[in-house]
């Protein structure tokens, strides 16, 4: 074993810990903020969109992808329906569920790290890496993960459109 096998069997710990804790702050109560939920809009909506483009002729990658997405979909409605909203004189607040939320992301997040440690012992072999879209399992992490954060972000969209209908017609 060389040093940095070592280092990176030291690191990836330490590399996860930060992650989760980092989750853990994004996934507590926070105020709404409008823009963010049109950002994760997008930017959720552009990771099923482009693997999408690159899966279209690939009928297994293409499944993986419409079934983790399906089952994103269906995790974030069941999470909106779990969230706690909260409409206060210091403003709009929603608390997620925190531990079905780190879930998801997390997945995605181990699926990036098994494919590091794959091309970490790839190199130097001569082999040509996979393409992250050309694993199955790849593309139902990535529709898993978007598609929740997607339908989330749209769910707290639809939230704050309907709190503002209602004071309109007050």
């Amino acid at each position: 074993m060389n040093i940095t096998t070592l280092a990176l069997l030291l690191l990836a710990p330490i590399l996860v810990w930060r992650i989760y804790s980092r989750l853990k702050t994004q996934l507590a109560r926070q105020r709404s903020i409008m823009s963010r939920h049109y950002t994760g809009v997008l930017v959720f909506g552009a990771l099923i969109l482009v693997p999408l483009a690159q899966v279209f002729d690939r009928p297994l990658e293409l499944a993986a992808l419409g079934v983790g997405s399906l089952l994103g979909g269906f995790w974030g409605t069941y999470a909106l329906r779990r969230t706690r909203y909260e409409d206060t004189p210091e403003g709009y607040f929603f608390t997620p569920p925190m531990r079905l939320g780190i879930v998801i992301a997390m997945v995605l997040v181990a699926r990036i790290l098994y494919i590091g440690v794959e091309l970490y012992t790839l190199q130097g072999t001569g082999a040509n890496p996979p393409r992250f879209t050309e694993s199955p399992l790849s593309m139902l992490c990535v529709g898993l993960t978007g598609a929740y954060f997607l339908d989330y972000s749209m769910g707290l969209l639809m939230w704050r459109r309907k709190l503002r209908k209602a004071i309109e017609l007050d």
